[in-house]
Protein backbone atom coordinates (compact mmCIF):
# COMPACT_ATOMS: atom_id res chain seq x y z
CA UNK A 1 0.00 0.00 0.00
CA UNK A 2 1.40 3.40 -0.95
CA UNK A 3 1.64 6.34 1.46
CA UNK A 4 -1.12 8.13 -0.47
CA UNK A 5 -3.42 5.10 -0.23
CA UNK A 6 -2.69 4.75 3.50
CA UNK A 7 -3.44 8.45 4.06
CA UNK A 8 -6.69 8.10 2.14
CA UNK A 9 -7.67 5.09 4.20
CA UNK A 10 -6.91 6.93 7.46
CA UNK A 11 -8.92 9.97 6.34
CA UNK A 12 -11.84 7.73 5.39
CA UNK A 13 -11.68 5.97 8.78
CA UNK A 14 -11.51 9.32 10.55
CA UNK A 15 -14.44 10.69 8.56
CA UNK A 16 -16.49 7.69 9.60
CA UNK A 17 -15.45 8.01 13.25
CA UNK A 18 -16.27 11.73 13.26
CA UNK A 19 -19.65 11.07 11.65
CA UNK A 20 -20.44 8.47 14.33
CA UNK A 21 -19.15 10.72 17.13
CA UNK A 22 -21.42 13.55 15.98
CA UNK A 23 -24.40 11.20 16.32
CA UNK A 24 -23.38 9.48 19.56
CA UNK A 25 -20.84 11.06 21.90
CA UNK A 26 -19.60 7.65 23.09
CA UNK A 27 -18.03 7.09 19.65
CA UNK A 28 -15.67 10.00 20.32
CA UNK A 29 -13.65 7.65 22.51
CA UNK A 30 -12.18 5.94 19.43
CA UNK A 31 -10.87 9.29 18.15
CA UNK A 32 -9.52 10.08 21.61
CA UNK A 33 -7.64 6.79 21.83
CA UNK A 34 -6.32 7.14 18.29
CA UNK A 35 -4.87 10.64 18.70
CA UNK A 36 -4.14 10.99 22.43
CA UNK A 37 -0.42 10.18 22.14
CA UNK A 38 0.12 12.47 19.15
CA UNK A 39 -1.60 15.44 20.79
CA UNK A 40 0.11 14.84 24.14
CA UNK A 41 3.55 14.58 22.51
CA UNK A 42 3.02 17.84 20.63
CA UNK A 43 1.80 19.65 23.76
CA UNK A 44 4.58 18.23 25.94
CA UNK A 45 7.28 19.48 23.57
CA UNK A 46 5.68 22.92 23.58
CA UNK A 47 5.19 23.34 27.36
CA UNK A 48 7.97 21.15 28.74
CA UNK A 49 6.34 19.58 31.75
CA UNK A 50 4.09 16.61 32.33
CA UNK A 51 1.41 18.23 34.50
CA UNK A 52 0.70 21.14 32.17
CA UNK A 53 0.92 18.87 29.12
CA UNK A 54 -1.69 16.54 30.61
CA UNK A 55 -4.00 19.44 31.51
CA UNK A 56 -3.73 21.04 28.08
CA UNK A 57 -4.18 17.71 26.29
CA UNK A 58 -7.33 17.11 28.30
CA UNK A 59 -8.56 20.57 27.29
CA UNK A 60 -7.83 19.86 23.62
CA UNK A 61 -10.08 16.81 23.61
CA UNK A 62 -12.77 18.50 25.67
CA UNK A 63 -12.76 21.42 23.23
CA UNK A 64 -12.89 19.00 20.29
CA UNK A 65 -15.79 17.10 21.83
CA UNK A 66 -17.75 20.26 22.60
CA UNK A 67 -17.16 21.72 19.13
CA UNK A 68 -17.24 18.54 17.06
CA UNK A 69 -20.23 19.82 15.11
CA UNK A 70 -18.01 22.61 13.72
CA UNK A 71 -15.53 20.16 12.20
CA UNK A 72 -16.10 19.63 8.49
CA UNK A 73 -14.08 17.23 6.40
CA UNK A 74 -12.56 19.47 3.73
CA UNK A 75 -9.63 17.21 2.94
CA UNK A 76 -7.76 18.31 6.08
CA UNK A 77 -7.09 15.39 8.43
CA UNK A 78 -8.91 15.29 11.75
CA UNK A 79 -5.50 15.09 13.45
CA UNK A 80 -4.58 18.47 11.95
CA UNK A 81 -7.75 19.96 13.43
CA UNK A 82 -6.82 18.55 16.85
CA UNK A 83 -3.26 19.84 16.59
CA UNK A 84 -4.56 23.27 15.59
CA UNK A 85 -6.69 23.30 18.76
CA UNK A 86 -3.60 22.19 20.71
CA UNK A 87 -1.53 24.97 19.14
CA UNK A 88 -4.10 27.59 20.15
CA UNK A 89 -4.36 26.30 23.73
CA UNK A 90 -0.57 26.14 24.10
CA UNK A 91 -0.29 29.70 22.77
CA UNK A 92 -2.87 30.80 25.35
CA UNK A 93 -0.97 28.94 28.08
CA UNK A 94 2.26 30.73 27.16
CA UNK A 95 0.52 34.08 26.91
CA UNK A 96 -1.23 33.68 30.26
CA UNK A 97 1.63 32.11 32.17
CA UNK A 98 4.42 34.14 30.54
CA UNK A 99 6.71 31.20 31.17
CA UNK A 100 9.93 30.30 29.51
CA UNK A 101 9.62 26.97 27.71
CA UNK A 102 11.89 24.31 29.11
CA UNK A 103 11.86 20.63 28.21
CA UNK A 104 12.67 18.32 31.10
CA UNK A 105 14.88 15.69 29.51
CA UNK A 106 14.67 13.58 32.67
CA UNK A 107 11.04 12.78 31.84
CA UNK A 108 11.66 12.10 28.16
CA UNK A 109 11.77 8.56 26.92
CA UNK A 110 15.33 7.26 26.77
CA UNK A 111 16.90 6.61 23.41
CA UNK A 112 17.42 2.94 22.66
CA UNK A 113 21.14 2.25 22.75
CA UNK A 114 22.04 -1.32 23.72
CA UNK A 115 25.40 -0.61 25.36
CA UNK A 116 26.57 2.98 25.46
CA UNK A 117 29.72 3.69 27.38
CA UNK A 118 29.66 6.38 30.07
CA UNK A 119 31.66 8.61 27.71
CA UNK A 120 29.13 8.05 24.91
CA UNK A 121 26.26 8.86 27.27
CA UNK A 122 27.95 12.05 28.46
CA UNK A 123 28.65 13.19 24.90
CA UNK A 124 25.06 12.43 23.89
CA UNK A 125 23.67 14.34 26.88
CA UNK A 126 25.83 17.33 26.04
CA UNK A 127 24.67 17.22 22.40
CA UNK A 128 21.02 17.06 23.48
CA UNK A 129 21.50 19.97 25.89
CA UNK A 130 23.18 22.03 23.17
CA UNK A 131 20.36 21.21 20.73
CA UNK A 132 17.70 22.06 23.32
CA UNK A 133 19.35 25.39 24.10
CA UNK A 134 19.72 26.22 20.39
CA UNK A 135 16.08 25.28 19.74
CA UNK A 136 14.89 27.55 22.56
CA UNK A 137 16.81 30.46 21.01
CA UNK A 138 14.68 30.21 17.85
CA UNK A 139 11.46 32.22 17.51
CA UNK A 140 8.35 30.33 18.62
CA UNK A 141 7.08 29.83 15.05
CA UNK A 142 10.35 28.14 14.05
CA UNK A 143 10.28 25.95 17.16
CA UNK A 144 6.74 24.88 16.33
CA UNK A 145 7.62 24.04 12.71
CA UNK A 146 10.60 21.90 13.76
CA UNK A 147 8.66 20.10 16.49
CA UNK A 148 5.81 19.28 14.11
CA UNK A 149 8.24 18.14 11.42
CA UNK A 150 10.72 16.11 13.46
CA UNK A 151 9.08 15.24 16.78
CA UNK A 152 5.64 14.59 15.28
CA UNK A 153 6.85 13.42 11.86
CA UNK A 154 4.29 15.49 9.97
CA UNK A 155 4.67 16.38 6.30
CA UNK A 156 5.05 19.98 5.16
CA UNK A 157 1.46 20.08 3.91
CA UNK A 158 0.09 18.92 7.28
CA UNK A 159 2.22 21.47 9.12
CA UNK A 160 0.92 24.17 6.79
CA UNK A 161 -2.66 23.18 7.62
CA UNK A 162 -1.93 23.45 11.34
CA UNK A 163 0.03 26.70 11.13
CA UNK A 164 -2.16 28.34 8.48
CA UNK A 165 0.67 28.55 5.92
CA UNK A 166 1.23 27.24 2.42
CA UNK A 167 3.31 24.10 1.92
CA UNK A 168 6.04 26.16 0.27
CA UNK A 169 6.13 28.62 3.16
CA UNK A 170 6.50 25.73 5.61
CA UNK A 171 9.36 24.23 3.58
CA UNK A 172 11.17 27.56 3.67
CA UNK A 173 10.45 27.99 7.39
CA UNK A 174 11.77 24.51 8.24
CA UNK A 175 14.82 24.97 6.02
CA UNK A 176 15.71 28.35 7.53
CA UNK A 177 15.11 27.02 11.03
CA UNK A 178 17.49 24.13 10.40
CA UNK A 179 20.10 26.53 9.05
CA UNK A 180 19.75 28.69 12.16
CA UNK A 181 20.15 25.63 14.38
CA UNK A 182 23.19 24.53 12.41
CA UNK A 183 24.80 27.98 12.70
CA UNK A 184 24.07 28.11 16.40
CA UNK A 185 25.38 24.59 17.07
CA UNK A 186 28.47 24.87 14.89
CA UNK A 187 29.66 27.74 17.05
CA UNK A 188 29.31 25.73 20.27
CA UNK A 189 31.52 22.94 21.57
CA UNK A 190 29.47 19.86 22.32
CA UNK A 191 32.30 17.49 23.19
CA UNK A 192 34.06 17.13 26.56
Amino acid sequence: MTKREADGRIRHEDSELVRRAKEEREAFEALYKKYLRRVYTYVYYRVGNVDDAEDITESVFLHALLHLERYQDRGIPFSAWLLRIAHNLVANWHRNAKRRRMVDLEGAEPLHDPSPSPQDRLEREMEVEALKAALLELPEERQQALILRYAEGLRHKEIGEIMGKSTGAVKVLVHRSLLSLHRSLSGKEVGP
